[in-house]
C-alpha cells in the first residue's frame, strides 16, 4: 500500500510502516497513521504485508506458530514463542522490504533523492531493526514493544536516530528486556518513551510524537543539527 499527497513530486520523505503480529498493511491503525503523516507532513508512506499476514499465503511454519499460540492460550507465556517466530519472519521480510524500497524510489512521486524513515513496533520492530542494519537509506526509525531477544546484536549496529516505545506493564515483553534493547542501540540520539499500560495500550499522543520525530529528521535535516 502506498499513500502520497496529491500531485506529489520526487524527492519527498518516505516513511515505511511495519505492522504488528496478526495485523496487515490495511489495519485501521496503520491506515490512520499513514493518512496522518501524508496530510500533516506531506510524506509518502508505504506498508507491506509481512510473510504469512494479510494477503500473503501461510507456510507450514506460519501454521505451526498459530497452533502454538492456541495451545498456550490457557495462560502460558507466549513471549519466547513470538520472539522466535518474529526472528524467522525477519529473515524473509528484510529482502522484501529492500526490494519494495527500490521499486518505490523508482516512482516519479517519490524518487531516489528523498530521506527514508521506518516506523514499526512489536513484530514491526522485529523486522525493522535488522532492516535498518541492512538498509542505509533508512536514516531515522521508531521502534518499540519488543525485547532484546535476537535483536541486541543488530541494535548495537544501529547509529541512526531512534525513538523507542515501551509499555511499562507489557504482558508479552518483560520490562527489563525492552530496556536492555533500548540500551543496546548505538545511536547518539535515542529517546525512550515509556508509558504505563499493557502491550496494546500505547497512548494516542505517541502518534504526534512520532510525527515530530520524523519531521525533525526527514524534513528539517538540511537546516543544521537536530
Amino acid at each position: 500500500m502506498l499513500w502520497s499527497p496529491a500531485e506529489a513530486t520526487g524527492g519527498r520523505p518516505l516513511v515505511l510502516l511495519g505492522h504488528g503480529g496478526g495485523q496487515h498493511k490495511k489495519a485501521s491503525g496503520l491506515v490512520a497513521r499513514a493518512r496522518h503523516y501524508v496530510s500533516s507532513c506531506g510524506f509518502a508512506v508505504a506498508a507491506l504485508d509481512a510473510p504469512g499476514h494479510g494477503d500473503r499465503p501461510r507456510t507450514e511454519q506460519d501454521e505451526r506458530f498459530a497452533a502454538g499460540i492456541r495451545e498456550r492460550a490457557a495462560g502460558k507465556p507466549v513471549g519466547s514463542l513470538i520472539a522466535d517466530y518474529n526472528t524467522s519472519l525477519a529473515v524473509r521480510a528484510v529482502p522484501e522490504w529492500r526490494a519494495a524500497l527500490d521499486s518505490l524510489q523508482g516512482l516519479d512521486d517519490i524518487g531516489t533523492g528523498g530521506p527514508v524513515g521506518f516506523w514499526g513496533v512489536s513484530m514491526g520492530s522485529a523486522i525493522g531493526v535488522p532492516l535498518a542494519v541492512a538498509e542505509p537509506r533508512i536514516i531515522a526509525a521508531v521502534f518499540g514493544l519488543t525485547g532484546r531477544e535476537a535483536l541486541v546484536e543488530a541494535a548495537a549496529r544501529i547509529t541512526i536516530p531512534v525513538q523507542f516505545l515501551l509499555q511499562w506493564d507489557d504482558e508479552l515483553v518483560p520490562r527489563e528486556s525492552g530496556l536492555a534493547l533500548f540500551d543496546a542501540f548505538a545511536s547518539r540520539e535515542k529517546a525512550l518513551h515509556a508509558n504505563p499500560g499493557r502491550h496494546v495500550g500505547v497512548p494516542a499522543f505517541e502518534l504526534e510524537s512520532s510525527q515530530r520525530f520524523f519531521v525533525r529528521h526527514l524534513l528539517e535535516r538540511e537546516s543544521g543539527p537536530v
